[in-house]
Order: structure tokens, then sequence, then C-alpha cells
């Protein structure tokens, strides 16, 4: 029974470890940014941290190019 547990510890720590290790890849550069168009009804307030993450580049950064639109609600 003894030799049963430890073989499930030992099992789940190559598990666990696995896990943690699967992100650790090297990160593919993307040289073409992906398009993505946002439509807001409104400027508004609620949507400031937003604003504040396309004029830092932050989506840049993470491959996406925004075209942020207001228009009417559907």
């Amino acid at each position: 029974m003894r030799k049963k547990s430890k073989l499930a510890l030992f099992l789940a720590l190559v598990f666990t470890i696995s896990c943690s290790l699967i992100g650790c890849g090297k990160k593919e550069e993307k040289s073409e940014l992906q398009k993505v168009r946002l439509n807001e009804v409104v400027r508004s307030v609620f949507y400031a941290p937003m604003y504040v993450a396309i004029s830092e580049g932050f989506f840049e950064e993470e491959g996406l190019e925004i075209d942020l639109s207001t228009g009417q609600a559907v």
C-alpha cells in the first residue's frame, strides 16, 4: 500500500511540474497585426481603460489593431 501512495505522489508531482512548464515556450513574433473592429454606442468614461490601452499601444503589443467606431445600438 505504501508503494502505491509513493507512486501516486510521484505521478502527481510530475503532472504538476509538466503543467507549470507548458507556458514557458518561446513566443512567436507575428509581423502582421490582426484587425479588430469595436463599436460603442456612445463615448463614455466607462470605456476609459480601453481608450488608455489603445493610446498606450497595449493592443499593438499583443498583435491587435483596433478600429474604434461610434454607432447606434442594435
